[in-house]
């Protein structure tokens, strides 16, 4: 500091004017030095201990496959290409074969047993008079076992069941159809208005129809598609005989 002062005084420079910029250059050394000597530390530790250097790999221990769990694999997998084949061979046959057996069996399963089958035949039903008894209407029987009538009367079920079909018209008379069972049903010909619909469940002694008489009407009892001709018609009305 006393040489920047004695050079201001020479050069006649007012002193108060000087302004002195002092330089840390020996403390910028002294870092300076400090670093290198810390690398130098540092690039020697690594020479003489290799763990700085580099990684050690760690070995783990392989684990040999359970047979167990390759064997429950391999039937998983089979089972998958089963279901696969299963699933190919259904619809195969559902295309080319609809009415195969293994076609019949998966609808079963489909279907359920929610309607089970109605086995009876017409002898398990008890005969009930068509007409009211009280009407006076004569009734003639054939030698098919056809029940015919001509008169303006209500007209009822024989035996309970469900309407399973009604055809015709109000001209030409209505013919329905009655579902006992599965095999056992009645059809009646020849109605001037039916009360009941598709569907309906009927019973014998409610009015099924209505005849005015202008038609004959004709009831016709069937198993299995096959007339009937195996009743009676007497003082104590239908029965089987």
């Amino acid at each position: 500091m006393n040489e920047e002062l004695g050079y201001a005084e020479m050069l006649e420079i007012p002193v108060e004017t000087v302004t002195v910029n002092r330089k840390e250059r020996r403390k910028r050394a002294r870092e300076e030095d400090l670093s290198e000597k810390v690398v130098e530390t540092v690039n020697d530790r690594v020479e003489k201990d290799p763990a700085y250097a580099e990684s050690t790999p760690v070995e783990r221990e392989v684990m040999p496959a359970d047979p167990r769990a390759r064997r429950t694999k391999r039937l998983l997998v089979g089972e998958f290409i089963a279901v696969c084949a299963l699933c190919a061979t259904i619809f195969l046959t559902n295309i080319f074969m609809a009415d195969s057996a293994i076609n019949t069996f998966v609808r079963g399963l489909f279907q359920g047993t929610a309607s089970a089958a109605d086995t009876r035949t017409y002898s398990d039903f008890a005969l009930s008079p068509v007409v009211n008894e009280y009407e006076g209407v004569e009734i003639a029987v054939s030698e098919t076992g056809v029940m015919s009538f001509t008169a303006a009367c209500s007209v009822y079920a024989p035996c309970e069941g469900e309407l399973a079909s009604v055809t015709g018209d109000a001209e030409s008379g209505y013919t329905l159809e009655l579902k006992h069972s599965d095999t056992f049903s009645t059809v009646i010909g020849g109605l001037s208005a039916v009360y009941a619909a598709v569907g309906d469940e009927v019973r014998t002694n409610v009015p099924l129809a209505y005849s005015d008489g202008s038609k004959e009407v004709r009831v016709t009892f069937y198993e299995d598609g096959a007339p009937l001709n195996c009743y009676t018609l007497g003082e104590d009305g239908l029965a089987w005989s």
